[in-house]
């Protein structure tokens, strides 16, 4: 099982990336928001593909992202029966893993069924098999401002214990952690109940 691939991007369309590595080229099959950053990468910088690789009777498949998250959004999505590997792929074209994230924890299925090929029955069934998978805004804080996790986490229960919803709380939160990563709990909730 291939983990990561790192390499120089060798040939990019706007969903396949060649990335060569000790003089083996590998086609990995990428999404329209990676492709956004490497774009800028092509040729000259070393790149990092996180990689599924998607093994069927007639091909051995690559598809590689940028970020673990969404390689991990990306493996849940293909679980969820009637969406294959093309059609998370083009979830995760329209939608970044952080908004894919909330648009799962809030239950939008407008979002999702904007995505072409993603009907009402199949959106509303990625919300209801990942609904509980799903952390929402909670795991792209953590990963964006990693020193905020356990003030956000007790902010959270806090304001939950004070009567918001789990879906107002991470909203407040987020916008207050992103401002000032190092806020005490204590700071946190006084700003995030302002905002609620």
């Amino acid at each position: 099982m291939i983990d990561y691939i790192k390499g120089t991007v060798a040939e990019l369309t706007p969903t396949v990336a060649v990335l060569e590595t000790n003089g083996v080229g590998y086609e990995i099959n990428i999404t329209l928001i990676d492709y956004a950053e490497l774009n800028g990468a092509a040729g000259k910088n070393v790149v990092k593909l996180y990689v599924h690789e998607s093994i069927r009777e007639d091909a051995h498949v690559l598809f590689g992202f940028l970020t673990k998250k969404s390689r991990e959004l990306f493996r849940l999505l293909i679980g969820v029966s009637g969406v294959g590997p093309n059609t998370a792929r083009l979830i995760l074209s329209s939608l970044t893993a952080d908004q894919l994230e909330d648009t799962i924890a809030a239950g939008q299925d407008a979002a999702l069924k904007a995505v072409k090929g993603i009907g009402g029955k199949t959106a509303q069934r990625i919300i209801v098999d990942l609904k509980d998978k799903i952390k929402g805004s909670g795991l792209s804080l953590n990963e964006s401002a990693p020193n905020a996790g356990e003030a956000y986490e007790d902010s959270i229960a806090a304001l939950i214990m004070l009567g918001f919803t789990a879906q107002q709380s991470q909203k407040a939160l987020k916008k207050v952690f992103m401002s000032d990563p190092g806020l005490s709990t204590e700071k946190a909730i006084k700003l995030a109940l302002k905002m609620l």
